[in-house]
């Protein structure tokens, strides 16, 4: 898979699993919403802040973020680190109509955060071949990107 094939399977994927390891070292996952999308290195993801999963990467933040198209068998996954946005700023960009339905308070409520992934490396694959993305390869294709949101409509 080209770069461009990769990006395009981001932003149309409208969710992603992310990977982490919880306060006993145990693996777990979740599918999250991550439609904000910085080239292929940077990805925002709205979320609970009393989940297991931002409470796990309050503690260490590794982790890894998979994207996904079951119908036609491509994937990537990106291991990296993620930062958890509390203020105003993060919330308010990313809040959509409609999500008070998860957030009762608002886009202020302190139930409500933002996980920036910063991606190292990436590892894909499709029916014709696996192959890694190199720290360089996603410096170079994300110079000059900033945050988009590529919501599914």
């Amino acid at each position: 898979m080209t770069l461009n094939e990769i990006d395009s399977l981001v932003k149309g994927s409208g969710f992603a699993s992310i990977g982490f390891l919880d306060k006993n070292g145990n693996p777990g996952i979740r599918k999250v919403f991550s439609t904000w999308h910085k080239g292929l290195g940077g990805h925002l993801i709205s979320t609970n802040t009393s989940s297991q999963h931002v409470q796990a990467l309050l503690e260490n933040n590794r982790a890894c973020l998979y994207f996904d198209d079951s119908r036609t068998f491509r994937g990537v996954c990106f291991t990296g680190t993620v930062i958890a946005h509390f203020d105003h700023e993060y919330k308010a960009m990313i809040w959509n109509e409609g999500d008070e339905k998860y957030y009762s308070k608002g886009v202020d409520d302190e139930d409500y955060c933002v996980l920036e992934f910063r991606a190292d490396y990436g590892r894909y694959y499709r029916y014709d071949g696996i192959g890694d993305i190199s720290a360089e390869e996603l410096a170079e294709y994300d110079k000059g990107a900033e945050f988009v949101n590529y919501t599914r409509k």
